[in-house]
């Protein structure tokens, strides 16, 4: 449903614009990367402008895209971090032996016995 929202909403609009202005910018503009001889060949390209609209477009989002990542690298370490220490602690878990229950353990136990694993916390209800 939110695809279908997104993809109506969103996209089909965005598509639009972005055609209408491919049509209305099919002229062609010269780039040159030569500021001192604009009229140097070499250095210049000559293209519709709407394709250096939609490279400025896609240049932008890589970047910012690129930006975002690194930005974040902190916070998938620390997960990742996490993610070993828990991995860690339930094979740790599972290796310890059982301890004997004693009188007040029992009763406890005796609380929350629909619990697949025994806990002594009961089971969240919604």
């Amino acid at each position: 449903m939110l695809n279908r929202f997104m993809l109506i909403v969103v996209f089909v609009p965005l598509a639009i614009i972005l055609i209408a202005l491919a049509v209305a910018n099919r002229e062609l503009v010269a780039f040159t990367l030569d500021p001192f001889n604009p009229g140097n060949p070499k250095l210049t390209l000559t293209l519709p402008l709407f394709i250096f609209l939609f490279l400025a477009l896609a240049i932008g989002m890589i970047v910012g895209s690129l930006a975002t990542w690194v930005k974040q690298g902190r916070y998938r370490k620390l997960a990742r971090q996490r993610g070993v220490e828990a991995e860690n602690l339930r094979q740790a878990v599972s290796r310890a032996p059982a301890a004997p229950q004693g009188p007040a353990q029992g009763s406890a136990q005796g609380l929350s016995q629909g619990s697949a694993q025994g806990s002594a916390l009961p089971k969240p209800t919604n």
